[in-house]
């Protein structure tokens, strides 16, 4: 004898199956990932430009980001604890001139010359590595 609703529970369970069985093989085909090419201070960096929201930051600042391939990070910072790399780096701006600057490009694509790159520790720096000091690059 079965237990009321056992039809029920079967057809959810083979259901279940036919759906897990693609995923599990396309887990499967992915290639791993290799790390990114490295960043060293006088390399150009491209990407889009988007703005970052934080709550620790005094009125009146903004804090600015790159998306961009994997990079690692010259040593100690490496791969900043990522198995490609940082994709993602905040810019720091010095002064209200550079937050003008990149205010009037977001949303594009814009290219950096890094002076001084690494692996974000703040709880602030909400992307993986951080450009503390930068200037930009016409393309």
């Amino acid at each position: 004898m079965t237990k009321p609703g056992f039809g029920k529970r079967l057809i959810m369970g083979a259901i279940l199956l036919l759906a897990a069985g693609p995923l599990a093989r396309a887990q499967q085909g992915d290639a791993p990932q290799k790390a990114g090419k490295p960043i060293n201070a006088g390399d150009v960096l491209s990407g889009e430009l988007s703005a970052l929201h934080l709550r620790a930051m005094k009125p009146g600042e903004q804090a600015y980001q790159i998306t961009t391939e994997p990079r690692r990070l010259p040593p100690p910072g490496g791969l900043c604890n990522l198995e490609t790399g940082p994709e993602t780096f905040q810019l720091m701006t010095a002064n209200h001139a550079q937050a003008a600057l990149l205010k009037g490009l977001l949303g594009k694509q814009i290219a950096v010359k890094v002076d001084e790159v690494s692996c974000a520790q703040e709880t602030t720096e909400i992307s993986e590595a951080v450009i503390t000091k930068w200037s930009l690059v016409k393309r």
